[in-house]
């Protein structure tokens, strides 16, 4: 059996950890530059703000239902979450952290009649040791264990934990399961499966083999498997290589002027060659992006990209922010005011076996030796402790007019307590 955790509302219920009296009130936390609503509260939901929706689409809605906003806090979101997956740990060795608020359970070997209360424990140990309110959904495959979870959601009376592994239940559940809510069935196959009236899960079961693989690929063929309980998606205890990585921001003031701009790109392509090294792999290929404000009608539009290709695959940081900068200038112009940046690596392969090229005009031993002191002292000393010249000294301009205390991770912002 496999279990999906998933943290209810994460980062809104984040903010309620540290602030009680937003419990049963509207809440909702914001995107990079308080841009559009990344979390809500259930009651904020009922009100109809939207996933997605920009913050000052929903201004009026706000004001009239005194909702709570905050600014994205990911430092608290993160070591909160971190807290979460270890005490998953306590009851389980074998956990796959899926994402910031989710992350599966092997339940192998544990006796299936003692799940649902063992599954309840868990979900009562985290609240009592993070206060993070979480759904666990318990069945014999991952794809059916995320449809547990979201059941959990619904239906308070579970307790924080919905087991399903019986086949008259899971059939009764499918019936009436959303198809666009199936992990795997993304909006261009639930929309020509709705085509063909096919608009629940059991639906989609009751389809033939074939006629899911003419239509849906290899892929589509696995997640009908799973719904028939046959476990087609590997339990895994560590997290994949990431096979594409994109560090992009949008700005609080529109960049006008070269410099910054320039400041902003070396910074992300820093951040993105960091990842690139902590998975120890290398790219041959960085793709670097500019655009301005498409919500501007009254300001001239322009948005540019270059595709560059390495001469050897690379994970300097020094060798990618020469080549970004030198794209930058030959796709920047004067006299527009951009919005957003970003950068994004391809073609990544393992920092093995790398095919190093004759006349190479880089040290790249130097360069590796350089890049492992580099972040050798930003994971002692922190974040952006030493960096290249190319960033700047500055940080990257950022609007967070309502975020929170780091309750958890930084001295001077810890809650303190009087009696």
């Amino acid at each position: 059996m496999i279990g999906l955790c998933d943290c209810n509302n994460f980062f809104v219920s984040c903010e309620r950890v540290f602030n009680p009296a937003l419990n049963g009130k509207p809440v909702v936390v914001l995107s990079n530059n308080d841009g559009c609503f990344i979390s809500r509260s259930e009651e904020a939901k009922k009100l109809g703000i939207k996933m997605g929706q920009p913050l000052y689409q929903a201004k009026e809605l706000i004001e009239k239902h005194n909702v709570a906003v905050f600014s994205s806090n990911y430092i608290l979101y993160g070591d909160l979450s971190q807290r979460v997956m270890d005490t998953l740990k306590i009851f389980s060795p074998s956990v796959e952290i899926y994402s910031i608020d989710e992350a599966f359970i092997n339940f192998h070997r544990f006796d299936i009649y003692e799940l649902k209360e063992y599954g309840k424990q868990i979900a009562k140990t985290i609240i009592k040791n993070t206060g993070i309110p979480v759904s666990l959904g318990i069945a014999p495959t991952k794809t059916l264990a995320k449809v547990a979870s979201k059941l959990c959601k619904k239906y308070p009376k579970l307790e924080g934990c919905c087991l399903m592994h019986k086949p008259e239940d899971i059939t009764k559940v499918l019936m009436s399961f959303p198809i666009e809510e199936i992990w795997g069935i993304g909006y261009r196959y639930s929309k020509m499966l709705k085509n063909n009236n096919i608009h629940t899960a059991e639906q989609f079961r009751k389809l033939p083999p074939e006629w899911i693989r003419t239509k849906m690929s290899v892929v589509g063929l696995r997640t009908w498997k799973e719904l028939h309980g046959e476990p087609c998606i590997a339990f895994g205890y560590s997290v994949p290589d990431k096979q594409s990585i994109c560090v992009s921001r949008s700005f609080a003031k529109e960049l006008t002027a070269i410099e910054p701009l320039t400041e902003a790109l070396a910074t992300f392509v820093s951040m993105a060659a960091e990842k690139l090294r902590k998975q120890n792999s290398r790219t041959s290929q960085l793709q670097i992006f500019i655009y301005t404000n498409r919500h501007r009608k009254d300001k001239a539009q322009h948005y540019e990209s270059k595709l560059i290709i390495f001469p050897a695959a690379t994970n300097s940081t020094i060798e990618m922010v020469t080549f970004a900068t030198q794209a930058l200038k030959e796709i920047y112009k004067k006299n527009y005011a951009y919005k957003k940046a970003g950068v994004i690596l391809n073609d990544i392969s393992p920092d093995t076996g790398i095919q190093n090229i004759l006349f190479d005009n880089i040290d790249r031993s130097k360069h590796s030796t350089l890049m492992q002191t580099m972040d050798f002292l930003n994971a002692l000393h922190g974040k952006n402790t030493v960096s290249i010249s190319a960033q700047g000294a500055g940080k990257i301009p950022a609007y967070q007019g309502k975020i929170s205390p780091r309750f958890t991770t930084h001295w001077n912002e810890i809650m303190v307590v009087k009696v």
